[in-house]
């Protein structure tokens, strides 16, 4: 058994060589920490929980051995995105100006470890998310593995990086722009942004407001479906819920999929964006598998309604409110401090009316899908670009290089419904090809049918050899 292999392995691979004794959990978090370390170029970690991971890895084997049931992911190394509260470790929100360690998991986390999983770190942000670009003064640039001169794309770089590498078969991210889908894109991965409410963001309430969710990033369908089923419900302090779904998103995941209508579009929801020839092509050559595969498609031309009146409350509100936490502000990035000031506009009552705001923006998206289905569309407009893309940026050209990473993932942050960043190949220049499902309100279970689907017909390719690609 090569060691390196099961590490660079799937959520389900694991689960399968843990269960049958073939490793042990103990093995299997020290060989995922050693490749951490040996990894840490790509700088996909703020910091590494060596000791506690090592003591959880124990506990799981002591639990194996007592003969009790076991959890889903039990003995599964995962990481955490750095906004996401794991008890012990400062949430940084990738930024130098929080310093006090969180007293407790989040309820995600909590999830998680209760499910068996071993928490092995905290994945690189760009400063509250707001990019998706992860770089930051405090803890540099995130390498792409396919590329370690390109972006990972962001807010969920790091957690990207890390699961494309190989050092892990899942990491949670957060998605409030398309945080999860484009990262994702950029690194070759399967990334579902639930539906609003599906996923709690305990102990707090929301996460940017109506805008932000969370959930995992993963090489596989199957693998994210896993992870999902863990993690999904809400709690009394979750201000946006979701009803339960018909099925089990592994069910989903497992399930043939029934001939379903989907429109496919190039046509951006932000004016004047174009998408880059090779992601026109792949959208065009999935539109094609997906009629081999026995779905109705046909090219629609979405009525997009304009989400910017309600993004912008959400997006500058969140940001001011994590930002006025911190327990350092004079360590806050120059462009942060930019946000704030030209947030400053934004009160309670305006985010407020922009929350209602979306709820008509979501009304009338909603419409589309008396057309189709699913929607088929780019992830992103442009390929990864060349790390530095936030160096000397002030907030307003930082705002303005976002644009062609956003155009197509904003809008369903706003409506709040599921999509998916889904791998389509790999483009002549070398980087991974994606494109983009969207599904009707609570349609998570429709997009994993169809996305594992393709995945069967289309495998997820894979940077380099197995392990790392760097």
């Amino acid at each position: 058994m090569d060691l390196q292999e099961v590490v660079a392995s799937g959520v389900l691979e694991q689960r399968e060589l843990l269960g049958q004794g073939v490793l042990s959990t103990q093995q299997l978090v020290a060989a995922t920490l050693d490749g951490i370390d040996a990894a840490a170029d790509l700088g996909a970690f703020t910091r590494v929980l060596r000791e506690e991971a090592k003591a959880e890895a124990i506990a799981r084997d002591q639990e194996r051995a007592a003969g009790g049931p076991v959890g889903p992911l039990h003995g599964i190394p995962i990481a955490i995105k750095d906004e996401i509260d794991v008890a012990g470790a400062v949430t940084t929100f990738g930024t130098r100006a929080n310093s006090i360690p969180a007293v407790a998991d989040a309820e995600v986390v909590r999830r998680l470890r209760a499910a068996g999983a071993v928490i092995v770190g905290k994945t690189t942000m760009p400063e509250f998310g707001q990019w998706p670009y992860t770089e930051s003064s405090t803890f540099g640039v995130t390498r792409n593995p396919w590329d370690t001169t390109r972006s990972t794309g962001g807010s969920s770089g790091g957690s990207a990086a890390a699961v494309a590498a190989g050092l892990v078969p899942a990491a949670l991210g957060g998605d409030g722009g398309g945080s999860i889908r484009i990262p994702s894109a950029c690194c070759g991965l399967f990334g579902l942004k639930p539906h609003r409410g599906r996923v709690s963001n305990a102990p707090n309430a929301h996460l940017w407001w109506a805008l932000g969710v969370v959930g995992p990033l993963t090489r596989s369908v199957l693998d994210s479906a896993i992870v999902y089923d863990v993690i999904r419900g809400s709690t009394p302090t979750d201000r946006f819920r979701a009803p339960d779904p018909m099925t089990s998103f592994e069910t989903a995941a497992r399930s043939a999929a029934r001939p379903l209508r989907i429109g496919y579009s190039m046509k951006s929801p932000t004016p004047l964006v174009k998408a880059d020839p090779l992601h026109v092509q792949a959208v065009r050559d999935t539109a094609i598998l997906l009629a081999e595969l026995g779905h109705t498609v046909i090219e629609i031309d979405p009525d997009y309604p304009d989400p910017t009146l309600a993004f912008f409350p959400q997006f500058f509100g969140g940001v001011r409110a994590e930002a006025a936490e911190v327990n350092h502000p004079e360590l806050l990035e120059r462009r942060t401090k930019q946000t704030m000031a030209l947030g400053a506009w934004v009160r309670r009552p305006l985010v407020e009316w922009a929350i209602r705001a979306g709820e008509s923006v979501a009304r009338k998206a909603e419409r589309i899908f008396t057309e189709c289905d699913l929607l088929l569309i780019p992830t992103v407009a442009i390929r990864p670009p060349r790390l530095g893309v936030l160096d000397g940026a002030n907030t307003i050209r930082a705002q303005l290089a976002a644009i062609p990473m956003i155009a197509y993932t904003a809008l369903w942050n706003v409506t709040g419904s599921p999509a998916a960043a889904l791998p389509a190949g790999v483009g002549d220049d070398g980087l991974p090809l994606s494109v983009q499902l969207v599904g009707p309100a609570n349609g998570e279970t429709t997009i994993l049918t169809v996305a594992a689907q393709l995945e069967q017909a289309r495998p997820h390719p894979r940077p380099g050899q197995v392990g790392h690609a760097y």
